[in-house]
């Protein structure tokens, strides 16, 4: 019995992997049909899923039935989640056709979410790929996206007399020459002029990296200098955007000599350009050039995203080194992958055939277009980050509101080939920055046991890009004093998170030695804090920082330029 069954499943795994050898590189249809043919194969699983499509029928019947009688308030068999926003018209509560059309959509892709992810003969990544693809097709198909199935487009082209549509035209060519659903104005915002504003300069710059020191504002600060790496996948000034939200401006009321990195936006002529050339030309240029210029022997390093795990790899490496001591006095990681095992709904992108496509694609252009990144993180949360914006440009009329963390979010940045080729395939694909000695980056095996210092480790509650289980397992990599705090909302929100009263967020924190429980039982014994961690990270901080001294004249830094510098308009 095990070998008849075996082979039609076999046959599916052949067929599959033919299909993303020749015409599906990315594996968009591939998964489906997988699951399809799998569903054909076992007729008793498929016939107890005809089964529940048939009682589900009857359940929107009687729901019709019962609307079109006047009894609006018959609970609907599929109610829509508390915070999809679709549906907010009441008419797709009320009236007969629209509650109706409703219904049917949700009834019919919760079978189909559902039949995937209990797909038989198909392994749990291969079934979280089918209905990733299928939830993808279903929320472009959603009748709340076209003008004749939207009853509150109808409603407004009525009330505007046809004024909605004409502007919803004009916003859909926008939109067109942006390259992109717009989900903030373009025009809006500056990079130096009312974002990334806070006073600095360039103190040094080579081909992959500019240095800024950012001016104190207090007469003296902490002796050691704070040392920013964000990630390079997007521009650094995530971190200072504008005054109210500038991390960057927060640290350096707070009496901290603040450096940060602008990485370049790497062109065809950097597609050589290595993983290893971003620890040196960025990490360790940075680092060296804080000490250098601070006086001091040691600094405090900040790695954010793609940035911490760069910052770890540094930190590794440094710890290993023979003869030395590590420059580093503190390292603190802001929603950090280490052990890419679990690596979140990004894993749809990260399998062997489609690595292998993006990588042969860009050894034709030299780098992966930060556009195409950016789209498939939106399909990630295709509601509220593309088919949101479609549905209010094109069929409302409305402009996109002004946000700044959404304009930079649209302020993409290429991957250069031999950087990006080598993380997918020895982070994602193969996971050895936690196995010892897998890596070997600056004449050093990579091992994060060599990480002695204290470790502040941040994630975000709802980061899809990095889910906090995942960064919490850095804590049980790394040796020495920890902290982990997990902060409320997601992978950008949850980091840009200032202090407000009344407090708008809350986090959870606490210290761990050598010991680190499940994090599920760490979450289960923490209670949240009301508002935003950065106070408490400031007062981490603080243990590492040194005796205070008078703050350093910027007359006498090097000067390459005012901040935010160069390298971030590219």
């Amino acid at each position: 019995m095990k070998t008849l069954q075996s082979t039609p499943e076999r046959m599916a795994e052949v067929l599959h992997h033919m299909a993303e050898e020749s015409w599906d590189s990315i594996g968009v249809s591939a998964p489906l049909l997988h699951a399809l043919f799998s569903w054909g194969v076992h007729p008793l699983e498929a016939n107890a899923l005809w089964w529940r499509a048939a009682e589900d029928s009857a359940r929107w019947q009687q729901f019709v039935w019962q609307r079109v009688l006047g009894e609006a308030d018959a609970p609907p068999p599929f109610p829509p989640v508390a915070d999809d926003t679709r549906w907010d018209h009441p008419a797709w509560q009320t009236h007969p056709f629209w509650a109706g059309w409703q219904q049917a959509y949700l009834g019919a892709t919760r079978l189909m979410q559902d039949a995937l992810y209990a797909t038989p003969g198909l392994s749990e990544k291969e079934r979280r790929r089918a209905a990733f693809w299928h939830r993808t097709f279903a929320n472009a198909l959603a009748p709340t996206n076209f003008f004749w199935s939207n009853p509150e487009a109808q409603r407004r082209a009525l009330a505007t007399s046809g004024a909605s549509l004409w502007q919803g035209m004009k916003n859909f060519w926008a939109d067109v020459a942006a390259g992109q659903v717009r989900m903030s104005r373009t025009d809006d915002f500056r990079v130096g002029d009312n974002l990334a504003t806070t006073p600095g300069q360039v103190v040094a710059r080579n081909a992959l990296a500019e240095v800024i020191r950012y001016h104190p504002a207090t007469p003296n600060q902490y002796a050691r200098p704070l040392v920013i790496v964000p990630p390079w996948i997007n521009k650094f000034y995530i971190l200072d955007l504008t005054p109210q939200k500038s991390l960057v401006r927060f640290l350096r009321d707070a009496g901290f000599d603040l450096f940060i990195i602008s990485w370049r936006n790497p062109t065809a002529e950097m597609a050589a350009t290595t993983f290893e050339e971003y620890l040196r030309l960025g990490i360790d240029c940075a680092v060296e050039t804080a000490r250098t210029l601070s006086g001091s022997d040691k600094v405090q390093a900040v790695g954010y995203c793609l940035g911490g795990t760069a910052l770890a790899s540094y930190a590794a490496a440094k710890g290993a080194e023979q003869g030395s001591e590590t420059p580093l006095a503190s390292a603190t990681f802001f929603t950090t992958l280490v052990d890419f095992s679990a690596p979140g709904d990004i894993e749809v992108f990260v399998d062997p055939g489609t690595v292998r496509y993006l990588c042969h694609k860009m050894r034709l252009t030299g780098y992966l277009d930060g556009a195409e990144m950016a789209a498939a993180f939106r399909l990630l949360r295709a509601n509220s980050l593309i088919w949101h914006y479609v549905v209010h440009g094109w069929l409302y009329g409305e402009e996109p509101s002004p946000f700044d963390v959404l304009y930079w979010n649209m302020d993409t940045t290429r991957m250069p080939a031999a950087m990006h080729c080598w993380y997918l395939r020895e982070l994602y694909l193969k996971n050895r920055l936690v196995r010892p000695g897998a890596l070997q980056l600056m004449g050093q095996p990579i091992d994060l046991r060599a990480i002695t210092v204290p470790v502040y480790a941040v994630g975000a509650e709802d980061d899809h890009i990095a889910p906090w289980r995942q960064t919490y397992q850095l804590l049980k990599h790394v040796r020495g004093p920890k902290r982990y705090v997990l902060s409320s909302s997601g992978h950008i929100l949850g980091i840009v998170n200032p202090p407000k009263d009344p407090p708008k967020r809350h986090y959870r924190v606490s210290d761990f030695a050598m010991l680190v429980p499940k994090a599920e039982e760490w979450f289960a014994a923490t209670d949240p804090q009301p508002n935003s961690w950065w106070s408490d990270w400031v007062l981490w901080l603080q243990r590492e920082a040194g005796e205070r001294k008078t703050a350093a004249d910027p007359e006498t830094w090097p000067n390459l330029g005012a901040a935010p510098g160069r390298y971030v308009h590219e």
